[in-house]
């Protein structure tokens, strides 16, 4: 599917497109620069010209129009007054939009996501990468979106705290109303069902630790200790729940963070690397062409090159 707007040499400079649109670019200040922190939004969306991830849950509300999503494993088309939550780090696609659309939501952290009292399989599902479509929306949800954006955004920091709070406690709202998990993941084990609210406690717990050191030398022995587990049974339950490895999750975080830095004018592969936790250049080569298909410096250089078409760009 092509974008609309998107301009595309067919020998005679076809230009006739009514509407050129911006298309979104990774920069040093965006989601990825900041894998831990809850970051909300309420605007037009931009058209991505490739996958990208990021180690957030992702929530979209979308409040007019309609958006259409590449995932990992499907794809689906979202309308006004739907609601959907997917793991962002998984790589997604918002390939195609209505002229009119606008969407709202928010970036959640691992420690704020598996804090949500959410049907048991949820969480899991997500991870593997199913997306949660809600339905059950209703007027009071684009006031709220909005509301819950500029709260955060004002600088107060009780605002703030109140915006995340009622964000949590309307998806916490899923559980009392219908819902569909679109996409091939599978279900959880029914054994493990009765167990799996303590597990997303302790997941929580040790994404906490997580959070505040990732960019330090830890390693699972210290995250285990940090929510009062043992090695092994800290690793069994975050591999059950997340479909990851304490390591690799921790090798996401500082990842994400990579790729902010790898956009600055004076960025630095080797330093980079270091700066984001990696002991050696090595190490973060091979984890990053794991994830990004690309090795940093080729990161790099795409993203700098990747055209950036305005909406006026073609006014004349």
């Amino acid at each position: 599917m092509r974008p609309k707007g998107y301009v595309r040499d067919k020998g005679n400079m076809d230009l006739a497109e009514s509407k050129v649109r911006a298309v979104y670019e990774p920069n040093g200040s965006g989601v990825e620069s900041r894998p831990t922190n809850l970051l909300t939004f309420h605007a037009a969306p931009l058209l991505m010209l490739k996958p990208h991830w990021h180690a957030q849950v992702e929530v979209n509300y979308i409040v007019a129009g309609s958006v259409h999503y590449r995932m990992h494993t499907h794809e689906l088309t979202l309308k006004a007054g739907q609601l959907v939550l997917f793991w962002g780090g998984l790589p997604h696609q918002m390939d195609d939009l209505s002229d009119d659309a606008i969407y709202a939501g928010g970036h959640l952290p691992l420690m704020h996501f598996f804090r949500l009292r959410l049907p048991e399989d949820i969480p899991h599902r997500l991870m593997q990468g199913a997306t949660l479509l809600s339905n059950a929306t209703d007027e009071s949800d684009p006031v709220s979106f909005a509301r819950w954006n500029d709260y955060a955004r004002s600088g107060d920091p009780v605002k703030s705290q109140h915006a995340v709070n009622e964000l949590l406690l309307r998806l916490e709202r899923v559980r009392f109303e219908a819902y569909e998990l679109v996409g091939n993941s599978p279900r959880l084990d029914p054994q493990h069902e009765s167990i799996e609210l303590q597990s997303s406690r302790n997941v929580g717990r040790m994404c906490d630790f997580i959070a505040e050191n990732f960019l330090s030398d830890i390693d699972s022995v210290d995250i285990a200790a940090a929510a009062d587990l043992h090695p092994k049974y800290a690793m069994s339950i975050f591999k059950r729940s997340t479909g990851m490895t304490l390591n690799e999750y921790v090798s996401l975080l500082r990842l994400s963070y990579a790729q902010a830095l790898l956009l600055r004018e004076d960025a630095n592969v080797l330093r980079v690397a270091m700066e984001s936790g990696f002991g050696s250049l090595s190490a973060f080569n091979k984890s990053f062409r794991k994830i990004a298909g690309m090795s940093p410096s080729d990161f790099r250089r795409d993203a700098r090159d990747m055209p950036l078409l305005s909406s006026d760009a073609l006014a004349s």
